[in-house]
């Protein structure tokens, strides 16, 4: 059976690839089997130092949403099992890509809706292809939108902006983009150049101080007060002054700026 979760290796970047084109890269399990297989193995991978999150250009999308199609989708579990299956939430998909250690980047293809909407959404920056749209479809459903994905999307553009989208409207590519939902907007033929841009950019940092400045805003972003993320981050700051690559990209600063080779230690 083929994995319809595609993943290409290009140097230091890692390219993961939604594909189930003939329906537009809809959602299924096997998206998230295959981000519970793959993850890991990328974040063991110290020569992998980014990832980018992107569908099938055949599909036209980058999400359609939940796989419809398959009659188990949006199907109740019985309570037990329900009850039983709780303690696997850090499988759900925007704890999958929000709790990956390094950084994660969309590229936006085209339509990113339901499911599709919250991965990208649980993605640490977003380019977009001037062909995206987001939407939460789900209240049509009669269900809302799963993973607190319209709670993640208020942290990103604000309650108002998330209650329009998660009541069913849509926010095309240059909303997303003013609301900082995007980071980049680009024309969709240069959707893959730029967001390889931003990935080597990203790749060629220092591996452990991109890692711990991403876990220092999303653990920030969760404490009560500024002195508190202030307080841990200098811990990170400590821990991050003593390693080989802060010497190293210093040292390459003072030998005529050249560039420093990190080594992610």
């Amino acid at each position: 059976m083929t994995m319809p979760l595609l993943m290409e290796r290009l140097g230091d970047i890692a390219v993961l690839t939604l594909s189930r084109p003939h329906a537009r890269n809809a959602w299924g399990d096997d998206f998230n089997d295959g981000l519970i297989s793959i993850l890991p193995q990328l974040e063991a991978d110290r020569d992998v130092r980014c990832v980018i999150l992107t569908g099938d250009e055949k599909g036209k999308a980058f999400s359609s949403g939940a796989y419809l199609a398959d009659k188990h989708t949006h199907a109740a579990l019985e309570p037990g099992q329900f009850i039983e299956d709780l303690p696997n939430s850090r499988k759900f998909v925007s704890n999958l890509l929000s709790e990956f250690p390094k950084p994660i980047i969309a590229a936006v293809n085209g339509y990113a809706i339901g499911i599709g909407c919250i991965a990208s959404a649980s993605c640490d920056l977003v380019v977009a292809s001037e062909k995206a749209e987001w939407r939460l479809p789900q209240v049509q459903l009669g269900i809302l939108p799963a993973y607190a994905g319209a709670a993640r999307l208020a942290r990103l553009i604000g309650k108002g902006n998330a209650m329009r989208v998660a009541m069913g409207f849509p926010l095309d590519a240059r909303e997303a983009h003013r609301t900082g939902l995007a980071q980049w907007l680009v024309p969709h033929e240069d959707l893959m150049d730029h967001a390889m841009e931003v990935a080597r950019t990203i790749a060629a940092s220092a591996p452990l101080a991109t890692r711990l400045v991403k876990e220092s805003i999303d653990r920030g972003m969760d404490l009560p007060n500024i002195a508190d993320a202030a307080l841990v981050d200098a811990y990170r700051f400590m821990v991050l002054q003593q390693t080989e690559d802060a010497k190293e990209a210093h040292d390459a600063w003072r030998d005529g700026r050249r560039k420093p080779e990190f080594a992610g230690r």
